[in-house]
């Protein structure tokens, strides 16, 4: 987990947050409770993804009509673009998968990569803040603006 800490460039204070937001339902299911699983997280980490985005374009494009800046924030936040995340992080690796999940290849299947990166983004939001959050934001997914843009 340090090593993911340093690839984030962020040290959680609640260890906790990190392991929900790496724990796939499969493996909360299999635990009996023991374990939650990632979902409410990724929840979060949608808003707070589609929020520092929409902000970040709406300030620096103000150029752009809305149509515009709709298609490239969805460029910059979808799944595909999660997935390359993902592997920059090497997150796959820290999943926690159930049995099923790990034998049918869960640690590559791009839905639950990219869940987890919403995930662990509303775990360093919540361990945080918003400040915390957004620079991560900001090197990871921003710094695919440019591609975002000649996407849209």
């Amino acid at each position: 987990m340090k090593r993911l800490e340093e690839k984030l460039g962020y040290t959680f204070q609640d260890r906790g947050l990190l392991d929900n937001a790496l724990t796939h339902s499969s493996c909360a299911n299999e635990s009996r409770g023991k374990l939650q699983s990632n979902e409410r997280l990724e929840f979060l980490g949608d808003s707070i993804l589609g929020m520092v985005v929409a902000e970040h374009l709406y300030r620096n494009h103000p150029d752009l009509p809305e149509g515009e800046l709709t298609r490239t924030r969805a460029a910059l936040v979808c799944e595909e673009s999660l997935v390359e995340v993902a592997r920059d992080l090497g997150l796959g690796d820290y999943l926690k998968l159930g049995k099923g999940e790990e034998t049918g290849g869960g640690r590559t299947r791009p839905s639950i990569r990219a869940d987890a990166v919403e995930a662990v983004l509303a775990a360093v939001y919540l361990d945080g803040g918003i400040g915390s959050a957004r620079k991560i934001i900001q090197k990871y997914i921003l710094s695919r603006e440019i591609e975002g843009l000649n996407a849209s």
